[in-house]
Protein backbone atom coordinates (compact mmCIF):
# COMPACT_ATOMS: atom_id res chain seq x y z
CA UNK A 1 0.00 0.00 0.00
CA UNK A 2 1.08 3.55 -0.55
CA UNK A 3 2.76 5.27 2.20
CA UNK A 4 0.06 8.50 1.78
CA UNK A 5 -3.05 6.15 2.03
CA UNK A 6 -2.02 3.80 4.56
CA UNK A 7 -1.06 6.54 6.96
CA UNK A 8 -4.94 8.10 5.81
CA UNK A 9 -5.98 5.02 6.68
CA UNK A 10 -4.67 4.85 10.19
CA UNK A 11 -5.41 8.83 10.69
CA UNK A 12 -8.87 7.79 9.94
CA UNK A 13 -9.46 4.56 11.99
CA UNK A 14 -8.02 6.97 15.32
CA UNK A 15 -10.16 9.57 14.48
CA UNK A 16 -13.64 7.17 14.54
CA UNK A 17 -12.67 4.77 17.48
CA UNK A 18 -12.29 8.04 19.29
CA UNK A 19 -15.16 9.51 17.86
CA UNK A 20 -16.59 6.28 19.30
CA UNK A 21 -15.69 6.77 22.41
CA UNK A 22 -16.80 10.45 22.77
CA UNK A 23 -19.94 9.82 21.63
CA UNK A 24 -20.95 6.79 24.24
CA UNK A 25 -19.21 9.48 26.60
CA UNK A 26 -21.83 11.98 25.21
CA UNK A 27 -24.75 9.19 25.21
CA UNK A 28 -24.21 9.34 29.32
CA UNK A 29 -24.14 13.11 29.98
CA UNK A 30 -27.30 13.31 27.76
CA UNK A 31 -29.11 10.28 29.69
CA UNK A 32 -28.08 12.59 32.87
CA UNK A 33 -29.82 15.55 31.58
CA UNK A 34 -32.94 13.49 30.96
CA UNK A 35 -32.52 13.68 26.97
CA UNK A 36 -32.82 9.89 26.29
CA UNK A 37 -33.21 10.48 22.39
CA UNK A 38 -30.35 12.41 22.27
CA UNK A 39 -28.28 9.28 23.77
CA UNK A 40 -30.08 7.16 21.24
CA UNK A 41 -29.03 9.51 18.83
CA UNK A 42 -24.80 9.12 20.30
CA UNK A 43 -25.08 5.67 20.54
CA UNK A 44 -26.30 4.99 17.12
CA UNK A 45 -23.80 6.88 15.98
CA UNK A 46 -21.13 5.59 18.00
CA UNK A 47 -21.41 2.47 16.52
CA UNK A 48 -21.79 3.29 13.52
CA UNK A 49 -18.41 5.05 14.02
CA UNK A 50 -17.05 1.93 15.42
CA UNK A 51 -17.79 0.08 11.98
CA UNK A 52 -15.58 2.77 10.29
CA UNK A 53 -12.91 2.07 12.25
CA UNK A 54 -12.91 -1.33 11.92
CA UNK A 55 -13.01 -1.64 7.83
CA UNK A 56 -10.44 1.14 8.04
CA UNK A 57 -8.14 -1.18 10.43
CA UNK A 58 -9.10 -4.41 8.03
CA UNK A 59 -7.12 -2.36 5.44
CA UNK A 60 -4.28 -1.92 7.53
CA UNK A 61 -3.60 -5.84 7.98
CA UNK A 62 -0.32 -5.80 6.20
CA UNK A 63 0.95 -3.88 9.12
CA UNK A 64 3.09 -4.69 11.84
CA UNK A 65 4.30 -2.02 14.61
CA UNK A 66 3.35 0.98 16.25
CA UNK A 67 1.96 4.24 13.94
CA UNK A 68 0.86 7.24 14.95
CA UNK A 69 -2.77 8.53 14.20
CA UNK A 70 -3.17 12.16 13.54
CA UNK A 71 -6.92 12.99 13.55
CA UNK A 72 -8.99 15.90 14.56
CA UNK A 73 -10.97 15.28 17.63
CA UNK A 74 -13.25 17.47 19.81
CA UNK A 75 -12.37 17.56 23.62
CA UNK A 76 -13.71 19.53 26.32
CA UNK A 77 -16.56 17.49 26.97
CA UNK A 78 -19.60 19.44 29.12
CA UNK A 79 -22.92 19.56 28.65
CA UNK A 80 -25.45 17.79 25.92
CA UNK A 81 -25.45 21.56 24.58
CA UNK A 82 -22.03 21.45 23.87
CA UNK A 83 -21.29 18.00 23.34
CA UNK A 84 -23.75 17.80 20.23
CA UNK A 85 -21.80 21.01 19.24
CA UNK A 86 -18.34 18.95 19.11
CA UNK A 87 -20.23 16.40 17.29
CA UNK A 88 -21.24 18.49 14.61
CA UNK A 89 -18.06 20.31 14.14
CA UNK A 90 -16.57 16.87 13.82
CA UNK A 91 -18.44 15.46 11.47
CA UNK A 92 -18.54 18.70 9.66
CA UNK A 93 -14.46 18.37 9.27
CA UNK A 94 -14.85 14.61 8.35
CA UNK A 95 -17.67 15.73 5.56
CA UNK A 96 -15.78 19.23 4.39
CA UNK A 97 -11.87 18.39 4.55
CA UNK A 98 -10.64 14.78 5.79
CA UNK A 99 -12.83 12.41 3.96
CA UNK A 100 -12.84 14.07 0.58
CA UNK A 101 -9.01 14.55 0.78
CA UNK A 102 -8.71 10.66 1.93
CA UNK A 103 -10.77 9.70 -1.45
CA UNK A 104 -8.81 11.80 -3.90
CA UNK A 105 -5.44 10.14 -2.50
CA UNK A 106 -6.68 6.63 -2.74
CA UNK A 107 -8.10 7.49 -6.38
CA UNK A 108 -4.47 8.56 -7.10
CA UNK A 109 -2.41 6.29 -5.48
CA UNK A 110 -5.15 3.05 -6.90
CA UNK A 111 -5.86 2.07 -3.41
CA UNK A 112 -9.34 0.45 -4.31
CA UNK A 113 -9.93 -1.11 -0.33
CA UNK A 114 -8.88 2.45 1.51
CA UNK A 115 -10.92 4.11 -1.27
CA UNK A 116 -14.02 1.99 -0.55
CA UNK A 117 -13.89 2.73 3.09
CA UNK A 118 -13.38 6.60 2.76
CA UNK A 119 -16.55 6.57 0.61
CA UNK A 120 -18.69 4.21 2.97
CA UNK A 121 -17.91 6.80 5.82
CA UNK A 122 -18.07 9.37 4.25
CA UNK A 123 -21.17 8.52 2.83
CA UNK A 124 -22.23 7.94 6.67
CA UNK A 125 -21.26 11.49 8.17
CA UNK A 126 -23.21 13.66 6.04
CA UNK A 127 -26.60 11.63 7.77
CA UNK A 128 -24.44 11.84 11.44
CA UNK A 129 -24.35 15.61 10.80
CA UNK A 130 -28.25 15.65 10.31
CA UNK A 131 -29.16 13.99 13.09
CA UNK A 132 -26.90 16.15 15.07
CA UNK A 133 -27.92 19.15 14.14
CA UNK A 134 -31.80 17.57 14.80
CA UNK A 135 -31.10 16.96 18.25
CA UNK A 136 -29.50 20.09 18.77
CA UNK A 137 -32.19 22.19 17.61
CA UNK A 138 -34.76 19.91 20.39
CA UNK A 139 -31.98 20.74 22.92
CA UNK A 140 -31.63 24.68 22.16
CA UNK A 141 -35.79 24.60 22.74
CA UNK A 142 -35.21 22.93 26.02
CA UNK A 143 -36.76 19.68 25.06
CA UNK A 144 -35.35 15.55 23.96
CA UNK A 145 -35.24 15.04 20.20
CA UNK A 146 -38.44 13.29 18.27
CA UNK A 147 -37.55 10.27 16.40
CA UNK A 148 -37.81 7.13 14.81
CA UNK A 149 -35.70 3.98 14.79
CA UNK A 150 -32.05 4.55 13.91
CA UNK A 151 -30.71 2.40 11.35
CA UNK A 152 -27.14 1.19 11.32
CA UNK A 153 -25.59 -1.15 8.66
CA UNK A 154 -23.23 -3.49 10.32
CA UNK A 155 -21.25 -3.72 6.71
CA UNK A 156 -20.41 0.13 5.99
CA UNK A 157 -22.10 1.95 9.11
CA UNK A 158 -24.48 3.77 7.02
CA UNK A 159 -26.99 5.39 9.30
CA UNK A 160 -30.62 6.40 8.50
CA UNK A 161 -33.61 7.02 10.89
CA UNK A 162 -36.69 5.13 10.61
CA UNK A 163 -37.41 1.83 8.37
CA UNK A 164 -33.87 0.24 7.10
CA UNK A 165 -33.64 0.12 2.86
CA UNK A 166 -33.88 -2.66 1.82
CA UNK A 167 -30.65 -2.63 0.22
CA UNK A 168 -27.73 -0.09 1.58
CA UNK A 169 -27.32 2.88 -0.52
CA UNK A 170 -23.58 2.66 0.01
CA UNK A 171 -22.54 -0.95 0.02
CA UNK A 172 -26.13 -2.92 -1.03
CA UNK A 173 -26.30 -4.84 2.11
CA UNK A 174 -29.92 -6.66 2.70
CA UNK A 175 -32.27 -5.13 4.64
CA UNK A 176 -31.14 -7.84 7.76
CA UNK A 177 -27.77 -6.38 8.06
CA UNK A 178 -29.01 -3.45 10.12
CA UNK A 179 -29.20 -3.02 13.53
CA UNK A 180 -32.01 -0.45 14.87
CA UNK A 181 -32.00 2.10 18.00
CA UNK A 182 -34.93 2.00 19.38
Amino acid sequence: MKKMTEQNLVNAFGGESQANMRYLHFAVQAEKEKFDNVARVFRSIAHAEYIHAGDHYRELKHLDGGFTANSMAAFGPGDTKKNLKLAIAGETFEIEEMYPTYIEVAKFQQEKGAEQSFQWAYGTEKMHKKLYEKALDAVNSGKDVTLSAIQVCELCGYTVEGEAPDKCPLCSASKDKFTAFK
